[in-house]
């Protein structure tokens, strides 16, 4: 089984994804570090080359194509940034024979995870004031609201609210291991909706 996570950045599908594919026994990509590795910079410098987001996710989406051709691929899990299912990412996905599976939660929730990376990816640590923290709460919300209506598109939609890294993960694998062999083979199959939160913005320099 190949898996897809996607969701707004700080939802976990990182952290999720990787807990995931050691359930299920499987390697673990994460589309971020696959991108920078394939163009040999930085996701923001990649970015800052093209003028638009549809630009770049059309050239960024050739790291995934060429993940997608390895073996070690065929079986595993992927995690693919907020806007996975759109443009030429998507057009990779549906080629692809997996589950997409999109993480929601609540955007408080994802404000407590919020992450920020330099240019050059590295972490940076930063302490967030009371108006800071309204400010990037209001941005996360404007993220559920844009990429949300992307999330239709998967197979499954999971809620992880109130759930630990652990639990989310085995509801993830549970849900996938379900899901009928036809919603598998395609996005025209069918989805599920376990739960139905809101994912959120993140400050990494994540592929917009």
């Amino acid at each position: 089984m190949r898996l897809f996570l996607t969701g707004v950045g700080c939802v976990g599908k990182t952290t999720i994804g990787g807990k995931v594919a050691n359930l299920m026994g499987l390697p673990f990509f994460d589309l971020d570090h696959e991108t920078e590795t394939f163009f040999g910079t930085s996701i923001e410098r990649l970015q800052s080359r093209f003028l638009t987001s549809h630009s770049y996710r059309e050239e960024a989406a050739k790291a995934l194509l060429h993940l997608l051709e390895r073996p070690e691929s065929r079986r595993s899990v992927i995690a693919l940034p907020p806007s996975g299912l759109m443009g030429g990412y998507l057009r990779a996905v549906r080629r692809s024979d997996g589950v997409v599976v999109a993480l929601v939660d609540e955007p408080e929730n994802i404000l407590e995870r919020i992450t920020f990376y330099d240019i050059d990816s590295n972490l940076i640590e930063r302490q967030l004031t009371a108006r800071e923290k309204r400010l990037y709460l209001r941005e996360i919300k404007k993220d559920i609201t844009y990429f949300g209506k992307t999330y239709a598109r998967a197979h499954l939609r999971i809620d992880i609210a109130g759930l630990d890294v652990e639990a989310a993960a085995r509801k993830v694998k549970e849900a996938a291991m379900v899901l009928p062999a036809k919603a598998a083979s395609g996005f025209e199959g069918g989805k599920s909706e376990l739960g139905l939160g809101a994912p959120g913005a993140s400050r990494r320099s994540s592929s917009p």
